[in-house]
């Protein structure tokens, strides 16, 4: 498979921040009361994304490992400051229904993450494909959540009335308020995930399973190639070890 689409197919499929990784979910849980705010905040995700990976990558020889980690946050900064006045200045509605969490995309750990373990690692055009794919991948998993949570707490879809509500007597939809409220959201959340797990046990059990999360973000520390990372594995492993000594 071509790097830069394995790349995409890595962000929606095998690591999907929502649904396979579980990340991101303090945006997941709180701006999806309906699809075109999932939208907005995946497709405002996806811009920093792309455009900090590649910065991040251009720089990545120049950038001193001491103070990576301000530098990054740096850049991500600069992007969402510019993403948060375009939607501001064109999209006021979205603006207001997003909020505070347009900001709080700096400290998104899918986007550090990402420039940490790849970005920072790799040329530029496979760490634009790679922000493409996580960024799509977020977007999926916010807009199909809205997408439930809106039919079932309002019977429209992106602000389009699709189920006839009971009106005057007359038989109809009757919204479930909760899918529009906190709970709804874990509830939704909860119910994808596990369709998500049913499917891959049964692509497992047809002899094609979905690979495995990989990587910093998949939580396979032996596997990862970060300096960092692997010191503190080391570390970790040595006083691991000290410690049975000592008990045997």
């Amino acid at each position: 498979m071509n790097k830069c689409a394995e790349r995409i197919y890595n962000g929606v499929i095998k690591e999907n921040p929502t649904f396979v990784l579980m990340l991101g979910m303090c945006p997941t849980l709180a701006v999806t009361t309906s699809a075109i705010n999932g939208l907005g905040m995946g497709l405002s995700t996806t811009v920093v994304l792309v455009m900090s990976n590649m910065l991040i990558s251009m720089l990545r020889k120049i950038i001193p490992d001491r103070v990576r980690m301000p530098a990054f946050i740096v850049v991500v900064a600069s992007f969402v400051t510019i993403v948060q006045f375009l939607v501001q200045g064109f999209l006021p509605s979205l603006y207001d229904a997003l909020g505070i969490y347009i900001p709080l995309i700096v400290v998104n750990c899918i986007i550090l993450g990402r420039a940490e373990s790849y970005a920072s690692k790799n040329p530029v055009l496979p760490s634009i494909f790679d922000g493409f794919g996580m960024g799509f991948g977020f977007t999926f998993g916010l807009t199909c959540i809205g997408i439930v949570r809106e039919i079932l707490g309002a019977g429209q879809i992106f602000g389009f009335q699709i189920l006839p509500l009971a009106e005057d007597g007359k038989i109809g939809f009757t919204p479930i308020s909760i899918f529009v409220q906190a709970p709804g959201a874990f509830f939704v959340l909860a119910t994808l995930v596990a369709i998500m797990g049913i499917v891959r046990r049964r692509a497992a059990k047809k002899g094609r399973p979905l690979p495995a999360a990989s990587g910093c973000l998949g939580g396979d520390c032996a596997s990862c190639g970060n300096s960092v990372c692997s010191g503190r594995l080391a570390v970790k492993t040595e006083a691991k070890n000290d410690d049975e000594e000592e008990v045997s």
